[in-house]
């Protein structure tokens, strides 16, 4: 959020003597609040849960903002890291490639949080069904497992307890999975891309490979090169003991990002990639239609 976006909403909040939104200020500021919830913060396939804090008393929306970490001198090549990266890329490359046609939609199953405030951290289970081509509408489906029931009037009761649906309109924004297959398979030459992208940050770079690996399993070449790209990127380092947000143990990849630490977790038997310590990667697959989960 923008300081000029900030303002603006500031603009909507009632003054401290204020103990009630006016109908058509509560519309406008749960529509700039859906806004800001659902914009993606980088140009990635699939938006990821924003983070954001909602001080009660004052009901003052912060939105989560990437900030740059521009790589430094001091970080350094692990052996390990750069070994356990590559044997994780040849396991992608043996993976069969999916064919998928232009009405069809990519479908992304994910568990997440949402924080509202240091006693409100919402877990949240989210299915999306993104059109392969980015012309289409497609859908989002969020089903909140813990939080307050829904409410009349509240401007968060898209993340009441309970299951919620809110159609996804095409964003020139958002990497479609055809603008995926084009990127290059050849690690050198993608992640001189990426660093193009991310001018030059290292922490950056690995967080824009981070969001690709969920679509990139459909992709085994372009999964493999983005593993073998990430090795190329001093920082990264083996957490021998890592869980993914859904609890699933395996072994972790962590490195410093714009928001803090983060772990790549995968299955220790097999190197699936299993998500984040933030995100857990339920499933992938290609649908039909919006709203239909793809067969097993």
């Amino acid at each position: 959020m923008n300081p000029e976006e900030r303002e603006e909403l500031a603009l909507l909040l009632p003054s401290p003597g204020e103990p009630v939104l006016a109908d058509d200020r509560h519309d406008v500021l749960k529509d700039h609040l859906m806004r800001e919830l659902t914009a993606p913060r980088r140009a990635s396939p699939r938006r990821r849960f924003a983070v954001i804090a909602v001080p009660v008393a004052a009901a003052v929306v912060i939105a989560a903002v990437v900030v740059g970490t521009k790589g430094s001198g001091t970080a350094t090549t692990d052996p390990e890291a750069v070994d356990l990266l590559n044997r994780i890329a040849a396991v992608a490359a043996t993976r069969k490639a999916v064919s998928v046609r232009d009405d069809q939609y990519l479908y992304v199953r994910t568990e997440g949080f949402m924080k509202f405030s240091d006693q409100d951290v919402r877990t949240l289970r989210e299915s999306s069904w993104t059109a392969v081509d980015g012309k289409r509408l497609g859908l989002r489906r969020i089903t909140v497992l813990n939080g307050p029931p829904f409410r009349p009037r509240d401007p968060f009761s898209s993340y009441s307890r309970g299951t919620h649906e809110m159609r996804l309109n095409p964003d020139p924004n958002v990497t479609t999975f055809r603008e995926l297959e084009a990127l290059p398979t050849d690690p050198d030459a993608l992640l001189r891309k990426i660093y193009g992208d991310t001018k030059d940050d290292r922490g950056q770079a690995l967080e824009r490979i981070g969001d690709l690996l969920a679509d990139a399993t459909l992709l085994p070449e372009l999964d493999a090169a983005l593993y073998r790209a990430a090795a190329k990127v001093p920082g990264v380092s083996v957490v021998a003991n890592a869980e993914d947000y859904a609890g699933r143990s395996g072994v972790g990849l962590a490195f410093k990002g714009s928001e803090g630490r983060e772990v790549w977790v995968f299955g220790k038997a097999d190197l699936t990639y299993l998500g984040s310590g933030t995100e857990a990667l339920l499933d992938v697959g290609v649908a039909d239609k919006a709203g239909v989960t793809p067969p097993g």
